[in-house]
């Protein structure tokens, strides 16, 4: 009898052992086919496209401006101050950040433009005595350099626009009867001032959607007027504080 229960329980046990494994073998199987929730991935927007692409580059002539104009609104709005590393243009987006090498001596700078001008043939950028006095252009006034961007805002279509300077008068009422015969002949005729010690009334004509279509209206003034720029068309304010980050030029390392 004994020996007969010895033969049974290990069956038993087997038995009892077999049922644990298929159990658990179940419950596996389901784990492992249980779905899991997808969580939807949110595409990252695409950067916004810069107003002027990083490195490009313009050769020619620099100088410098200073008092006539130190403390006066800017084109942006700002206030002009000539110990800042700020500099005009006459195309390129406000806030854009320059790498200025004077070819002279290698020296460089970097500004950020705030103003338009410089309004004399040949000349591409107007510095701030400060931004002068680091590349040793005090003295001289003037020197041939090389623009950079290395910095640049985004840019907004709707104000991407550009006009011709037809001239700029220290009296509004000359300024004014520029700007009624020129409205004779084409749409858009505006006065846009430029402050200094002597207030300079600018009168710029068209409304082009790229300077390329600028620079043939202004080959066409240029038969009457030789001294004709393409200028950018702003929308000018009151002074306005740049945003964190503008007043501090980006790392070019």
């Amino acid at each position: 009898m004994k020996k007969h229960l010895m033969r049974i329980r290990p069956s038993k046990t087997a038995a009892l052992f077999a049922i644990l494994l298929s159990f658990l073998f179940a419950s596996g199987c389901r784990k492992h086919h249980k779905r899991i929730a997808q969580v939807p991935v949110t595409p990252k927007p695409a950067p916004a496209p810069l107003a002027v692409p990083l490195g490009h580059t313009e050769e020619g002539l620099a100088s410098w401006y200073g008092i006539p104009y130190h403390g006066r609104h800017a084109a942006d709005g700002e206030i002009y101050d000539m110990e800042t590393l700020v500099a005009a243009h006459r195309v390129l987006p406000f806030n854009t950040w320059l790498l200025v090498t004077n070819l002279a001596n290698e020296k460089t700078v970097k500004v950020r433009i705030i103003d338009r001008g410089p309004f004399v043939s040949g000349r591409i950028i107007d510095l701030s005595k400060a931004a002068a006095r680091q590349i040793d252009l005090l003295g001289p006034g003037v020197a041939r350099v090389r623009l950079q961007v290395i910095g640049a805002p985004v840019n907004v279509p709707s104000n991407d626009f550009y006009g011709v300077q037809v001239g700029a008068f220290s009296v509004r009422e000359n300024a004014e009867h520029a700007r009624l015969r020129y409205a004779q002949r084409y749409v858009d005729a505006r006065i846009v001032l430029k402050q200094g010690s002597v207030d300079m009334w600018r009168v710029i004509v068209g409304r082009e959607a790229s300077i390329e279509s600028a620079q043939e209206l202004a080959k066409t003034l240029s038969v009457e007027n030789k001294t004709v720029f393409v200028v950018r068309l702003d929308n000018t304010g009151p002074a306005s504080v740049p945003s964190s980050g503008a007043a501090h030029p980006p790392s070019t390392q």
